[in-house]
């Protein structure tokens, strides 16, 4: 049964047998969601990069729970971030926080919405985007609810506690002018990270913010 098509994000692959992949995904929909893509090479590997935006229709399979989507399309083809290294590294820092937070079945309103404005925007940006992903964990506990002020953040930043406060304290264009070291940015992204798993119970080892400390040494 076809259940029409259905706009996703893509969080993840996982292989299944020789041909076929799990495709973790974030929708309005599903929420967090594994859908089988039983053709994976037809499909091409290149449309299931992580925070790819794609539209497939949803095929419903009576007897499993793992349901599958065909006739994948990419919805934006994000240029900007497939073009540029620092960009697309930090896309796969961004997919694998969302992969690791949000957990299976979870529905958070306006959550996919949220995503898409920033996976757009990041891709839109031509310069200062430096401090991006630092923004994005702060947008992102806000967006799942947990409304982050200074004193919630701060037990978990030791001295990274300082830095903060502008980020905390300013808008969007402001916080991505924000002077800091590739280090400020690597203290400040894994005070985020402890708050975001402390406020979701459960760990968040996110093993790409090694590959970015690296390329903003």
């Amino acid at each position: 049964m076809t259940r029409g098509t259905t706009e996703f994000i893509v969080l993840a692959t996982t292989k299944v047998g020789e041909n076929a992949v799990v495709v973790h995904t974030l929708s309005r929909e599903w929420g967090r969601r594994g859908f089988l893509v039983p053709s994976a090479r037809k499909a091409g590997t290149a449309l299931l990069l992580p925070l790819n935006i794609l539209e497939a229709d949803v095929v419903e399979n009576p007897k499993s729970e793992l349901w599958s989507i065909r006739n994948i399309q990419a919805r934006d083809t994000l240029n900007g971030i497939r073009s540029n290294l620092h960009k697309n590294t930090m896309s796969l820092f961004l997919s694998e926080v969302l992969f690791r937070t949000l957990r299976d079945g979870a529905y958070e309103d306006g959550l996919y919405e949220w995503c898409v404005s920033s996976i757009l925007t990041l891709d839109a940006l031509e310069e200062d985007f430096a401090n991006f992903h630092v923004r994005f964990l702060l947008e992102l506990a806000g967006a799942l609810g947990f409304r982050p002020t200074f004193a919630d953040v701060a037990p978990f930043a030791g001295e990274s506690a300082p830095l903060l406060k502008p980020f905390l304290e300013s808008g969007f264009s402001q916080a991505m002018l924000i002077p800091l070291s590739g280090q400020q940015r690597s203290d400040l992204c894994d005070t985020l990270l402890r708050y975001l798993e402390f406020h979701t119970d459960q760990p968040v080892n996110i093993r790409s913010l090694a590959v970015l400390r690296e390329l903003y040494r």
